[in-house]
């Protein structure tokens, strides 16, 4: 079984009213699921373990990433970890076949998810991306057979999760308080776009809702590498966070951990910040960044903090005409 690392642990906030206390910096597994690259399944597995060790405690996967393969390899890695010491979310809704947020399909998956992870309850249950649904459908059926699961102890706490803004209103309006627990939004809080913060996360901590801000290297836009080809941002934000490479590379600067830093010390009730993770130096180095930005451990790269505070200058202008801007997900009315 995986053995605590001695090093300085990752600070952990509480998730809105659920009780729950989740590292800062969150294991995103759609990587496992080979959704930006071939993965190496042993690497994988490794980064799993490695990420406990390191002190992260929530992991977050879905059906839909790498259709199903993302959970099964998660789940190889979570089977040697301590149950009482992880948060393990899924979802239901999506799939790699396309979307079904009947009753009948939701309970189905969330059995299903079990077997794959190897787990007996989830802590989390997400309706996956909400906005290519009805929302009166979310609201009279998905989230009604999600609450009476959660009733059973076959999940602790309720979630919604979409990339538009306004589908989180809609539904929390429209629901009793305490049909659902937490939120997860994501490319919303990055170099690139406040809007999670600005507009939503005052209303989020009115009702009672927990936050969690998914990709705040907005799905590789944010890399030296760049978005896989399929990435749905307009050409001008790519080319913006292009831009944005280029001068962390001349100024041998990391963009992902500035875009990283950016996420975690900007707003306190975010409760965790999801990153896509598949190997073990992958862990490593974005738990460096995150302790290194709240100043719980000391900053041991080369490059001066002169020069990093010059290029954020910079990376500033050049997001400017960008700020905020995104791209439709879903049907048009969600939108």
């Amino acid at each position: 079984m995986a053995q605590l690392h001695q090093d300085p642990q990752l600070p952990r906030r509480p998730l809105g009213n659920t009780g729950l206390y989740v590292s800062v910096l969150g294991f995103g597994a759609s990587p496992l699921g080979g959704v930006f690259a071939p993965i190496d399944q042993d690497a994988g597995i490794q980064a799993v373990h490695r990420a406990f060790q390191r002190g992260i405690n929530f992991y977050d996967t879905s059906p839909y990433y790498g259709d199903t393969k993302s959970e099964s390899v998660l789940g190889k890695g979570l089977v040697d970890l301590p149950r009482d010491q992880i948060i393990v979310c899924s979802k239901a809704g999506r799939y790699g076949s396309g979307f079904d947020f009947s009753a009948q399909r939701i309970t189905a998956s969330v059995q299903q998810s079990l077997t794959r992870l190897n787990l007996s309850y989830l802590d989390i249950v997400h309706a996956h991306d909400i906005e290519f649904a009805d929302l009166n459908q979310i609201i009279n059926e998905t989230l009604p057979a999600l609450c009476k699961l959660r009733d059973e102890g076959i999940i602790r706490h309720v979630g919604i999760s979409g990339l538009p803004l306004k589908i989180f209103h809609r539904v929390l309006d429209a629901v009793p308080p305490g049909t659902v627990d937490v939120v997860l939004s994501y490319c919303h809080h990055t170099l690139a776009d406040s809007t999670l913060v600005d507009n939503l996360v005052p209303y989020l901590k009115e009702k009672g809702v927990g936050v969690i801000n998914a990709s705040p290297l907005s799905m590789g836009l944010f890399t030296p590498q760049g978005p896989p080809d399929w990435h749905p941002a307009p050409q001008q934000l790519k080319a913006a966070a292009s831009r944005a490479a280029q001068i962390c590379e001349k100024n041998s600067v990391s963009l992902p951990a500035l875009a990283i830093k950016h996420a975690v010390k900007s707003c306190d009730d975010i409760a965790t910040h999801l990153v896509g993770l598949c190997t073990p130096e992958q862990v490593d180095s974005n738990v460096d960044s995150v302790l290194t930005a709240l100043g719980v451990a000391a900053n041991n790269d080369d490059c001066d903090e002169k020069i990093k505070g010059e290029v954020e200058e910079q990376l500033v202008h050049v997001f400017r005409p960008v700020m905020g801007m995104t791209w439709p997900s879903g049907r048009e009315e969600n939108n």
